[in-house]
């Protein structure tokens, strides 16, 4: 009988030992996790193949209870359907699985810490939040989000906003050369085949003009005219409201033109600037490009030049353009710079020219290779003016040029 008793006492031990508990716990553990890895791993697959438009096939869709949808909203939230129609601004992709026990929850968020720690919209979702990546990171969810795709606690989702592509045009390629183009194509040669495109129009528009789809052509922006003052009112000059009186009343002689003076708002005859270069190699006027260049359908039109009395005008003799460049031998006329030329010359004080949208940059020899800024900072009136950094800033003596450009640091 005592031998009978410590065999069994030594049976009843080692099968009861604590180290084979730890083994049994650790098999379970292992088994348990692999599973949760496994839900993961389809969740992964399904939601890939759905941004491809494709449908993931395989037996842990249905094991697991995972689905795919697209769920839209526009600007004000609201949900809309996902077509390129109703123009959607938040598009999601949204894969979910069944829904997870409560006890299966850390394990889960471990599985995404270790094997999936960059998916930061992959995790388990508890209203109205996404957990993900041992629960450290969270994202909050929209409502209508929630109830369109009708998430529940404890599912494993994968949430992806995508684009939806914008419908592409088919041109028709036709063969040949002979061919005739509908009304608002025209016929270009392209990818060695002739083609029948949309014309090439132009819609970036200089100074205070603006694109009127309707006509095709830049127009007057009425948003940017100006309040005049008593007996003037605002027209157009090269592209550029400004303030005139409505009527000439000075009577000029041959050679000369009525011009106002845009200082004091007076009328006086100047000499005619067609007139004021002799063209030798161009018979008349250019016709300048204002439509838009480097494609076809260019819109041409002839252009008058008035310079003001801080500009000179240039020819291009070769391409027979004419502009007006600032003139700095004008710098000391009172008319073109009200100041004293030596209080604008310090380390926050400098001269420059107000360039107007139109002005002709690249015609000055000084400016080569230099950056022109056409801002607010930056006065537009033809003029020298003096710029002030203020009391923190001082010039930029690397991309200021006088006495046409200065910038502040």
């Amino acid at each position: 009988l005592l031998l009978l008793s410590m065999l069994f006492m030594v049976g009843y031990y080692v099968i009861s030992s604590p180290s084979q508990n730890i083994a049994q716990q650790d098999a379970e553990y292992a088994m348990k996790k692999a599973d949760l890895r496994s839900i993961a791993e389809c969740v992964v697959a399904a939601q890939n193949a759905a941004m491809y438009g494709e449908q993931f096939v395989d037996d842990c869709v249905e094991r697991y209870g995972i689905t795919s949808q697209y769920v839209c909203m526009n600007n004000r939230y609201n949900i809309v359907s996902c077509d390129s129609e109703t123009g959607a601004d938040f598009n999601f992709i949204i894969t979910t699985s069944f829904e997870l026990s409560a006890d299966e929850y850390n394990n889960m968020l471990e599985i995404l810490e270790q094997y999936y720690p960059d998916a930061g919209t992959l995790g388990i979702f508890l209203n109205p939040d996404l957990m993900s990546a041992g629960s450290v990171a969270h994202r909050t969810i929209p409502k209508k989000v929630i109830d369109a795709a009708q998430l529940k606690n404890g599912q494993l989702i994968y949430l992806m906003q995508y684009k939806i592509p914008e419908q592409t045009i088919d041109y028709p390629i036709i063969e040949g050369a002979g061919i005739d183009c509908p009304v608002g194509t025209m016929k270009t040669y392209r990818f060695g085949r002739w083609q029948c495109i949309e014309y090439n129009y132009k819609v970036s528009c200089t100074g205070d003009m603006i694109w009127d789809s309707g006509l095709m052509e830049c127009v007057a922006d009425e948003t940017r005219k100006p309040l005049c003052a008593n007996n003037q009112t605002a027209v157009m000059i090269d592209d550029i409201w400004e303030c005139v009186d409505p009527f000439a009343d000075k009577t000029c002689e041959n050679g000369m033109i009525a011009r106002l003076n845009y200082n004091d708002l007076v009328w006086e005859c100047v000499e005619d600037p067609n007139k004021a270069k002799e063209v030798k190699k161009c018979d008349n006027l250019p016709r300048v490009n204002v439509g838009g260049g480097g494609g076809t359908g260019p819109t041409l039109r002839v252009r008058s030049i008035s310079c003001t009395d801080c500009e000179k005008l240039v020819l291009n003799e070769d391409t027979c353009e004419v502009y007006c460049i600032p003139d700095d031998k004008r710098l000391n006329d009172p008319k073109c710079y009200d100041g004293d030329i030596a209080e604008c010359s310090d380390l926050r004080h400098a001269i420059y020219f107000g360039f107007a949208q139109n002005s002709k940059i690249d015609g000055i020899d000084a400016l080569e290779n230099q950056t022109v800024f056409l801002d607010k900072s930056h006065s537009q009136n033809r003029m020298f003016n003096c710029m002030y950094c203020g009391e923190y800033k001082i010039i930029d003596t690397e991309q200021s040029v006088f006495p046409y450009t200065a910038v502040c640091k």
